[in-house]
């Protein structure tokens, strides 16, 4: 669907990146192929739309390169199709394993898988977080 959509050749391809990072994610904490991934956990619709539209806004607004602050995880538990999990969701600690994070504040989930996607693929780095 992204590969013909009519969209700069710069954001297809971040798109597709997130997406394929996303996928792996979710099928190594699911122990499936990432063939048998079906995302319903983050919500295709919701996901196309931040993925996609998130590597759009950085092409329109001329974005480069993309620096990433220690990501606030939150914590607590999430209900899920699978259960109650904890925060971060697998998929997210897989996807910002090795990145800094941090757990403070409210008990709720504060960077989705979907977010989590993003932030790894596209952040060529990370920022530390002011005082």
């Amino acid at each position: 669907m992204i590969e013909n959509a009519r969209l700069p050749e710069r954001t297809r391809r971040d798109a597709a990146a997130v997406f394929e990072r996303l996928g792996e994610a979710e099928a190594a904490v699911h122990g499936v192929p990432v063939e048998e991934i079906h995302f319903h956990e983050v919500g295709a619709v919701d996901s196309i739309a931040d993925i996609v539209g998130s590597c759009f806004g950085f092409e329109l607004l001329g974005v480069r390169e993309i620096h990433c602050s220690p990501l606030n995880v939150g914590g607590g538990t999430v209900n899920s199709e699978h259960g109650v999990l904890p925060v971060p969701a697998p998929a997210t600690a897989a996807l910002l394993a090795g990145k800094p994070i941090y757990s403070r504040g409210a008990s709720v989930e504060l960077t989705t898988p979907t977010g989590a996607a993003i932030a790894a693929t596209l952040a060529a780095g990370s920022v530390p977080c002011l005082p």
